[in-house]
Formats: structure tokens, C-alpha cells, sequence
């Protein structure tokens, strides 16, 4: 992506319904690369204890849902800076979705970054739950295939996720009420900071997404940050391209 210190578009003018209310300015820029989702469906019981109790854990027809997003988050950096400013480093997120004060978001149990000076900034700088790991991804024009293997984990079970995926269909902006509009059009996100919780804004276009075709050799990332492990067969979607904006990181206020 070439960048020049100057956004191809701003947040600030979008429609309202597409972004939500931030408490805090956008400060931050990125583009999400070569991005896939694989999301499973959960006993919300099983779940609930693993989410902070500010927070409302969010289920559609019954389930909750817990997701992991191997990606590349490419020219990273602070808004309007040159290229030369940027960083970009190969991610792994695990998270589910919930409700707070009635908005939508998501909560991140984990994020794990192939970088470890970066990964210290930016769990200094933001509180997030990140982890350092040793992180492949390589797209040979036909399939994207990625590994990540976390040094260490909170219950000292092994993290490792590998997969193998493609898109498979043309690109589709999830539809109003689906499933995949409910996974994935939320523009805010929680995550645990020691004994509290942190709130951000995101902001971005809707997310362009193909079918894709993915098979998921190992994931041990359930385990590795205490969750239950699903039993049913995910949904997946890929994205190879968006631009997002986000604000610094918030506490909340105890409950």
C-alpha cells in the first residue's frame, strides 16, 4: 500500500451509522492484509465465565462465538506519518462478541504479534493482552499459508495455530442482518488489562469479503487462553484488503 501521510479517506466523514460514537480520537492507521476468519459457535454458558462481568456476552439464535483471525496488519502507524513511519507485523487474534451499555463490540482474550520489540510497545502502550510469537504466513498466489507458535502461554498449554486457506468466490459486503454483518460490523473492542477491562474505537469501509476455503491443521489457541474448545464445524470468510482507523485504548471503570 503506498502512503504519503495522507489517508485515502477519513473516518470523520463517514455516515454515523457506519461508525460508532468515539469517545476518543482516531489516532491510529492500518491496513488489514491477507486476512482469514474463522469463526465457531459456543454454549454461551461454557463462555460467560471467561468475559468480564461489565460486559454482556452478545449470542445470536442461542450461541455465543468465539473467533481466530491470522493476518497481516501492514503500515501500521500514527495517522498522517510517511511511510518510512510505519511498521507491519503478522497477527493472530482470538476474541468473541458482546454487548456494553448496548453497543456492539468485540473482546479480545488475546492478541499474538510476530515481533516482540513491537509486541512490548504495544502492550505497554495500549494494555492489550499481547503475546510474542514465531509466526509464518507465505502466499504463493494460490494459497496463503500460515503458522503461529506462541513462546509462552497463561496456562502453559502449547498456542499454535496453523492453517491453509484461500478465497473462493467474489468479493460481497456482508448483508444487514446475517451472520456475517453481525460477526464482523462492530467498531468497538474490549480486552482484560490485569484486573479491569480496556475500551477502544475502530473505524473502517465495510468489510469486503469472499467465500474462502481454509483447512485448519492445529489450534491449540483455546486451550492456551483457558477457553472451551467448540465442537462444531466454523464459518470462515477472507479479506485481502482494509484500511482501519482506531483510538488509543481506554480503561473502564470497575463494575
Amino acid at each position: 500500500m503506498r502512503n504519503d501521510g495522507r489517508e485515502r479517506s477519513d473516518p470523520a466523514r463517514w455516515p454515523v451509522a457506519d461508525v460508532a460514537s468515539p469517545k476518543a480520537p482516531y489516532v491510529g492507521a492500518m491496513t488489514w492484509r491477507k486476512g482469514l476468519f474463522v469463526h465457531w459457535p459456543i454454549d454461551p454458558e461454557a463462555l460467560r465465565p471467561h468475559v468480564p462481568d461489565q460486559l454482556t456476552l452478545e449470542t445470536r439464535d442461542g450461541r455465543a462465538w468465539l473467533s481466530v483471525l491470522p493476518f497481516v496488519l501492514a503500515d501500521a502507524g500514527l495517522r498522517g506519518t510517511p511511510s518510512l513511519a510505519r511498521i507491519s507485523i503478522t497477527e493472530l487474534n482470538v476474541r468473541t462478541y458482546v454487548r456494553h451499555r448496548g453497543d456492539p463490540a468485540l473482546y479480545f482474550f488475546s492478541v499474538d504479534v510476530d515481533n516482540p520489540a513491537i509486541g512490548e510497545t504495544i502492550g505497554r502502550a495500549t494494555r492489550l493482552p499481547v503475546y510474542t510469537a514465531r509466526m509464518s504466513l507465505e502466499d504463493d498466489g494460490d494459497r496463503i499459508e500460515f503458522s503461529s507458535e506462541r513462546q509462552r502461554s497463561e496456562t502453559g498449554d502449547p498456542a499454535r495455530f496453523v492453517a491453509s486457506y484461500r478465497p473462493t468466490g467474489e468479493t460481497f459486503t456482508p448483508r444487514t442482518g446475517s451472520l456475517a454483518y453481525w460477526l464482523l460490523e462492530r467498531r468497538r473492542f474490549y480486552a482484560p488489562s490485569g484486573r479491569g477491562v480496556v475500551a477502544a474505537e475502530i473505524a473502517h469501509g465495510p468489510w469486503p469479503l469472499r467465500p474462502a476455503d481454509a483447512t485448519i491443521r492445529e489450534n491449540t489457541m483455546f486451550a492456551a487462553n483457558g477457553l472451551p474448545t467448540p465442537s462444531d464445524d466454523p464459518v470462515v470468510h477472507y479479506c485481502g484488503r482494509l484500511p482501519i482507523w482506531g483510538s488509543i485504548p481506554r480503561r473502564l471503570p470497575d463494575a
